[in-house]
């Protein structure tokens, strides 16, 4: 399957900053602000075309560990309702940071990239929680780190001559302890205010212009495993929605296979499978996992998700049939779904089985508040669904006896 890596991690990458606001209280667009500052310290260092590629993905992907992280807290302790102030805490640090290493090992990236996300919270002089100095951590980890700990640290979105000024003295203020030498020399020559000024207006505009991108043919294994590391991320958003993804994708592969279709088609349904709710990252936790009923407002913010899903993946290149069958997951044959509203003329075979799947997908899994419902129950609730027009009819048959 062809892939502009690149493209669809800048399209996760306001998913992801969507987290990084509701948890951080950051301002949105922290990932690209932190790729950008990256990717001209980088290109100043003389990083060559792909190794540039594969370190700013990185850079784009520096958080991607949250959801997971929090999701492993309230393991920990299922009684606290409310995590601390993450933006306040340092542990944090570095959990985030081994597993978002862990996940990042699923990226098809071609060059080296190892340990960059483990040791970007890593102080020069080994004073971090690893406890590793700027000669372990290597050159790449520390322009992350510098990058990261400025956008943190400084609106960038507001900064203005003087304020940069600060800046500047800020970071060599902390050069040798936070920030190692290297990486400080590198800011000094590479980062200027009028790139600052540039972040104000397009960051993914300033990345697409700096920046070459490439598409690539990856494998199917590799496809799976790209998706795979989207699903976990989105899942891991609220513990009400573990593993739906993941499932809602293994299902799609394996109806996929028997309807026939042919391998590559197989792998992109599986991918809009996988895809399918990333929208969700955009929706608060307080809507996600309200035990009560939503209120209007509520329950419009929480349909959002499905046109977020649309909005993200619409920003990437040569996949426009994963957009239609990921972003038409909620719409019923009887126009009266969401968000759009499209009949059973508009819907085309591959929404209207993803549509299914993702029902019976939510009806069997086991959440917090139930427990999965068994395939005959789940079945007859999709039929009493064909009865109102809202579903396939030969759909919902060919999966109950698939499921049975």
């Amino acid at each position: 399957m062809k892939l502009d890596l690149t493209d669809m991690l800048y399209s996760l990458s306001y998913a992801l900053d969507s987290v990084e606001t509701e948890l951080l209280g950051l301002d949105t667009g922290h990932g690209k602000r932190v790729a950008c500052l990256a990717m001209l310290m980088a290109k100043k260092a003389g990083f060559k075309d792909e190794e540039l590629r594969d370190f700013i993905g990185c850079c784009i992907l520096h958080d991607n560990a949250l959801t997971e992280y929090i999701h492993e807290e309230l393991e920990k302790a299922p009684a606290v309702t409310r995590l601390p102030d993450l933006s306040k805490t340092t542990a944090v640090n570095s959990r985030h940071s081994v597993i978002g290493e862990q996940n990042i090992s699923l990226l098809p990236f071609r060059t080296d990239v190892k340990n960059i996300i483990l040791y970007h919270h890593e102080n020069a002089d080994g004073s971090g929680e690893m406890k590793t100095t700027s000669r372990e951590t290597g050159l790449k980890s520390q322009i992350l780190h510098l990058a990261d700990m400025t956008d943190m640290s400084f609106r960038l979105r507001e900064v203005s001559r003087e304020d940069f000024s600060d800046i500047s003295a800020w970071v060599h203020e902390r050069s040798g302890g936070m920030f190692s030498e290297e990486a400080v020399k590198l800011f000094s020559e590479a980062v200027s205010y009028d790139d600052i000024l540039a972040l104000r207006s397009d960051v993914k505009a300033f990345l697409r212009e700096n920046l070459p991108t490439e598409t690539l043919d990856y494998t199917d294994e590799e496809i799976h495993n790209i998706a795979k590391l989207f699903a976990k991320i989105v899942d891991y958003k609220s513990e009400f929605t573990q593993k739906h993804s993941e499932g809602v994708a293994q299902k799609a592969e394996m109806l996929a296979r028997h309807y026939d279709f042919d391998d590559e088609k197989t792998t992109r349904f599986f991918f809009a499978g996988a895809l399918h709710d990333i929208g969700k990252l955009a929706v608060k936790n307080n809507i996600l996992e309200k035990p009560d009923k939503l209120t209007a407002e509520e329950f419009t913010a929480m349909k959002d998700h499905a046109s977020a899903t649309r909005a993200i993946l619409s920003e990437v290149k040569d996949i426009p049939d994963i957009i239609e069958w990921a972003g038409n997951h909620h719409e019923k044959l009887n126009g009266k779904g969401y968000p759009r509203g499209l009949c059973a003329e508009q819907l085309s075979f591959e929404d209207r089985l993803m549509a299914c799947i993702d029902i019976y997908q939510a009806l069997t899994e086991p959440r917090p508040y139930k427990a999965g419902m068994p395939h005959e129950k789940a079945v007859s609730i999709m039929r009493g669904m064909v009865e109102k027009g809202e579903l396939d009819p030969d759909i919902v048959n060919d999966m109950d006896r698939f499921f049975a």
